[in-house]
Formats: structure tokens, sequence, C-alpha cells
């Protein structure tokens, strides 16, 4: 995942300034909260939560069959 380093907020500057967290996110449409300066909370809008939350079927297939073709020796040898 690509993070913006202009979107980066501490937790110590969210718990102070929570619109400033809002403000980012209205602005690059997220804000990435870091804890011990690693990136660990993402705040989006919520009418992108569940874009980001599903996987479109086509993706779910093609990484499927990915796994499928990588593993397939392994998948054969439980078959038997």
């Amino acid at each position: 995942m690509m993070v913006n380093t202009n979107n980066l907020v501490s937790l110590t500057e969210a718990n102070r300034n929570f619109s400033k967290v809002a403000r980012l996110v209205d602005e690059h449409g997220s804000a990435v909260i870091l804890k011990n300066n690693t990136p660990r909370y993402l705040v989006i809008e919520f009418s992108q939560a569940e874009s980001v939350q599903e996987a479109d079927d086509d993706d779910l297939m093609k990484i499927s069959k990915r796994l499928i073709d990588k593993n397939r020796v392994a998948y054969e040898v439980l078959a038997k």
C-alpha cells in the first residue's frame, strides 16, 4: 500500500486535534495515524469503506487461480 507522507499524523496529534485528521481525509481521501512511528490506523470517508472492504469477484477468481497454480503439487498430494 502506498502511503502519502502528507497524510501522516501521530497518535498524539490525532488525539489533540482530530479535526486535523478529518481535514486530511476531506482533502486527500485518507489519513494514516502513526503509533510509535509506525503506520497503525487508516481513516477514510465512511462512503469509501464498502468499496475498500469488498474485493471484486473477478479479483477473487484471479487470486484463487494463481494460488491453485502456484500450489498445485501440494493440492494434489492433499487430495490423495
